[in-house]
């Protein structure tokens, strides 16, 4: 029978799940007794039963062949809203929702996504990536995860840890360069599994990189969790504007708050001279912005930094962090944190309106 102190440095090998230190470093274990078996007590702070789960099988594994009874203790679940009146949330432990999203593709949505995640991350939040865009999933090229294949635990996926952030997308549950052909009532089943399905911690911001449009994917998401922020990434040129303003109506119209918008490609940064030029033009999301009484968040640039990251999976904000663009994005994330504080103290988001009525159709549709 091992000793008190043995079970206790043998507990030291137990990582609590999406993070990278012990559960005795954290204070997690409140008590162990040595008897006719081994008593381990743990309180974790999560009410996810899928982490209880994971962390019993690895308490088991360290203590080898010797019996014990292992007790985890969790605070009670949040329950589920599921009715017109009340709402809906069916990832209840993440505590935002921040949709980003496009009138049309090509505008570095995506780049946007990951960055102000990383970003918010970088600020000590902790700090989700769920890559909605299902028919052109980037993300996981964007981080280098391409390849990489998440952990089932039980019936559920287990994000992907990287780059200081959770990140989980079609485009790791496919054979890369494979088509999905499918319909609207697939793609919204997809998107409540990515969410319901996947064990996400109990982060502050999980960030929705939408596909371009307002479409199936944008009103699924916004019925399915409350969505506390919305950022529409456009970039200066007026065919471009012209979309954004769809995107924006959007969110009025699923009654999500409008953080802000990012005019990307704003100017380009010439790598030899270090001078900004307009080649694009610059600053006309202004007046968009006071139309839907918003602000611009960030200004970001073209650099030739971000599309070699992009590329090569070094996002520019984690691997050039003096970089003029990763600045620009630190900026606006702070700006995004103080925007979504604002909209908590205000009384929080609320999709209630928006759920389904009896036909089937949505409330947003009359």
């Amino acid at each position: 029978m091992l000793s008190k102190e043995q079970v206790i440095e043998r507990l030291k090998g137990v990582i609590y799940p999406g993070f990278d230190k012990d559960i005795v470093s954290f204070g997690f274990v409140k008590n162990v007794e040595i008897g006719d078996k081994i008593l381990v007590e743990v309180e974790i702070v999560s009410s996810n039963p899928d982490i209880a789960k994971e962390l019993k099988v690895d308490i088991a594994r360290v203590l080898g062949s010797n019996e014990a009874v292992i007790n985890i203790i969790q605070p009670k679940i949040p329950d589920e809203k599921s009715n017109s009146q009340s709402g809906k949330n069916i990832a209840p432990q993440i505590k935002n929702f921040v949709m980003v999203s496009s009138g049309k593709g090509g505008v570095g949505k995506s780049t946007t996504t990951l960055n102000l995640a990383i970003s918010m991350a970088k600020l000590g939040k902790k700090v989700g990536v769920l890559d909605a865009d299902i028919y052109g999933p980037n993300i996981p090229r964007m981080l280098g995860e391409i390849g990489t294949q998440p952990q089932v635990i039980g019936n559920k996926l287990k994000p992907i840890l990287t780059h200081g952030i959770e990140m989980m997308s079609m485009g790791v549950l496919m054979d890369e360069g494979t088509s999905l052909i499918w319909r609207g009532s697939m793609i919204m089943k997809a998107i409540e599994q990515l969410l319901k399905d996947v064990i996400w911690s109990e982060l502050d911001v999980l960030f929705l990189d939408m596909p371009p449009g307002t479409g199936d994917a944008q009103l699924t998401l916004a019925q399915s969790v409350p969505v506390t922020a919305g950022i529409c990434v456009t970039t200066p040129q007026v065919v471009a504007l012209d979309d954004s303003k769809r995107a924006l109506d959007m969110f009025e119209k699923l009654h999500i708050p409008i953080a802000g918008v990012v005019e990307n490609m704003s100017g380009f940064i010439c790598p030899e001279s270090g001078k900004e030029y307009d080649i694009f033009g610059k600053g006309t999301t202004e007046e968009i912005a006071k139309a839907y009484k918003t602000e611009v968040i960030a200004e970001v640039p073209i650099e030739p930094a971000v599309r070699v990251g992009g590329d090569s999976g070094k996002p520019i904000s984690f691997y050039e962090p003096n970089s003029v663009t990763a600045k620009r994005y630190e900026k606006a994330a702070a700006r995004l944190w103080e925007i979504i504080e604002n909209i908590n103290n205000d009384g929080g988001a609320d999709n209630s309106s928006i759920q389904p009525v009896m036909d089937g159709k949505s409330a947003c549709s009359k």
